[in-house]
């Protein structure tokens, strides 16, 4: 079996974080697939459409995320938001989150 490059296992470390996050935003308001990938950015992350449309896609078929399609102007616009049980998720993450985050960072 061959070794992935550490490049690629910080990506997959990552991921995990841009999920939550995605979980975050989609518990808070409706969120689109543009709009997530611009508030991502917004925190360093560069995600393109070819990994955040799947994301989404992936997260609703596993019950986190429930969509529905508006129509505004132009081409329909599906809108994710977080269903039940996305939010026990998030909230059981941010629990998990929180305790990581004082072992990485607590002073000695």
């Amino acid at each position: 079996m061959a070794k992935s490059s550490p490049a690629i296992e910080v990506q997959r470390l990552y991921t995990g974080l841009i999920r939550l996050h995605v979980l975050h935003h989609a518990a808070e308001e409706p969120i689109f697939g543009l709009g997530i990938m611009q508030e991502l950015q917004r925190h360093g992350y560069k995600i393109g459409p070819g990994t955040i449309y799947p994301m989404l896609h992936a997260m609703e078929k596993n019950g986190l995320l429930k969509s529905s399609s508006l129509k505004s102007t132009g081409r329909p616009q599906r809108a994710y938001r977080a269903t039940a049980a996305g939010r026990k998720a998030l909230s059981q993450a941010k629990d998990k989150v929180r305790e990581l985050f004082h072992e990485l960072f607590e002073e000695s």
